[in-house]
């Protein structure tokens, strides 16, 4: 190879990798947090207290039916994406508005949950669980919106890295630090801790700019502008999923979403049962804590900002096929876990590094892959619908997930969750061999929003 070329070669992934220094992507972090934070409070560790608490598997995966709220987003989404909310809307804008009620719902559900024991009754955990639930998606609503108006096409891999370096670093502390926490004080304490986390949220939506956005017949109607309610429909509920369906086609915009529901199904349903595994293997919370949550971390940490680079060198549907592999071979990895018969920590550390790596590979890659699909007019409803149907059909299999493993044990569970990463696998394939272009019509914002200055 010549030095021109070595130069030329070099030249591009440096240029790969600058994207990560764009001011554009402080508040994506932070934001990021925010939305983390509580997903794992309902999902992961909730069902680490529930085991605690001698509540069967079988229930604690219908509980993973908390998570099919945000499943369901895209009945509401056209409502944030399109109406300002009374009174905050004036003060703060429309995303901003919508940030700050969700972000008080989430810290008022935890701050219920905190209150009940689940040993003594079920039923209020569930409900303040499904409270926090509702916030927090309404809040991915608004984030997932922001995240695209705020960045071209091309720079959402970047800035889906950094979303998922504040998500994962959410995940850190609601999982670990939770654990921490429940370990040496107790549970309610921990969410106690979890709802003054959440302050965080709260103070970077107070500190961020709204985003430039196209408005084309969607923000002109504001609910006291809104001539009938069929006009409001058919410009903020229907036409989203009308231009998403003229712009591909029928049969290319059925096969995407037939993707997107499938591409997470094997992550998603082995998820559910995960803590619960390592509790029956024999590990204490804090050992969880430290390798799962802390060391798988960093190790999830590398796997995304790899695929944020990955991507823009080397596309998004080649990193689409690898990274739906690796999820699935990594789902295998447990299942040579479960036949160790003993709580080894090297054997632990090596199925977390393995499993976090791949997921942050998926996950940025996947992120990427959705910002792409979007209409700058539509972002909310479009994400919101691609978002709803990622996490869908692996919701309501998870949910399931407890009656498998008490009818047939973790590792039969484990390698029928790997194969259910082959469906995402063939569509990524088959989606490859069409030459349209699935990317939408995303021009680079007017404006840089991020933080405010100080005064």
């Amino acid at each position: 190879m010549s030095s021109g070329t070595r130069v030329g070669v070099g030249s591009r992934w440096r240029q790969a990798a600058r994207v990560y220094a764009s001011p554009r992507i402080a508040a994506l972090g932070f934001l990021g947090f925010s939305a983390g934070l509580p997903f794992v409070l309902v999902y992961s560790t909730l069902s680490v207290w529930l085991r605690e608490a001698d509540v069967s598997l079988p229930i604690i995966g219908f509980f993973s039916w908390l998570t099919l709220v945000y499943s369901v987003k895209v009945f509401w989404s056209p409502v944030v994406d399109s109406v300002q909310v009374p009174w905050l809307g004036v003060l703060l804008g429309r995303r901003r508005s919508w940030l700050l009620l969700a972000q008080t719902v989430v810290i008022a559900g935890l701050v219920g949950v905190a209150g009940i024991d689940p040993a003594a009754s079920l039923i209020p955990v569930a409900a303040f669980g499904l409270m926090v639930a509702l916030g927090s998606a309404t809040q991915d609503i608004v984030v997932d919106a922001y995240r695209i108006e705020v960045a071209h096409s091309d720079e959402q891999a970047a800035l889906s890295a950094v979303y998922i370096f504040g998500y994962r670093l959410a995940m850190l502390v609601a999982g670990a630090g939770a654990l921490y926490i429940a370990e040496f004080v107790s549970w309610p304490a921990a969410y106690m801790s979890m709802a003054g986390c959440m302050a965080m949220g709260v103070l970077t939506t107070l500190l961020i700019l709204e985003p430039s956005r196209n408005d084309e017949g969607v923000s002109a109607y504001q609910p006291q502008q809104w001539q009938t309610l069929t006009v409001w429909v058919r410009r903020a509920v229907v036409a989203p999923f009308v231009e998403f369906f003229s712009r591909n086609g029928a049969a290319l915009a059925l096969l995407v979403l037939a993707l997107i529901m499938v591409y997470r199904l094997s992550d998603m349903t082995m998820g559910v049962m995960a803590n619960p595994f390592y509790l029956d293997m024999g590990f204490t919370k804090a050992q969880i804590a430290s390798v799962v949550k802390v060391f798988g971390f960093g190790m999830t940490m590398l796997g995304a900002f790899v695929g944020g680079v990955l991507v823009l060198r080397y596309g998004q549907r080649s990193m689409l096929l690898v990274a739906a592999g690796c999820v699935a071979l990594t789902n295998l990895v447990f299942a040579g876990l479960s036949l160790w018969g003993e709580p080894a920590l090297t054997a632990l550390a090596f199925v977390v590094s393995a499993d976090n790596f791949s997921g942050g590979l998926a996950n940025v890659t996947f992120i990427a892959f959705l910002s792409g699909l979007t209409h700058r007019t539509y972002t909310a409803t479009q994400y919101a619908m691609f978002s709803s149907l990622m996490t869908s059909i692996g919701g309501i299999i998870g949910g399931f997930s407890g009656l498998i493993v008490e009818g047939f044990g973790y590792t039969t569970f484990f390698v029928y969750s790997a194969l259910l990463g082959l469906p995402a696998m063939v569509l990524v394939i088959v989606l490859g061999r069409h030459s349209i272009d699935l990317m939408a019509s995303n021009p680079a914002p007017k404006e840089e929003p991020g933080l405010r200055d100080p005064p």
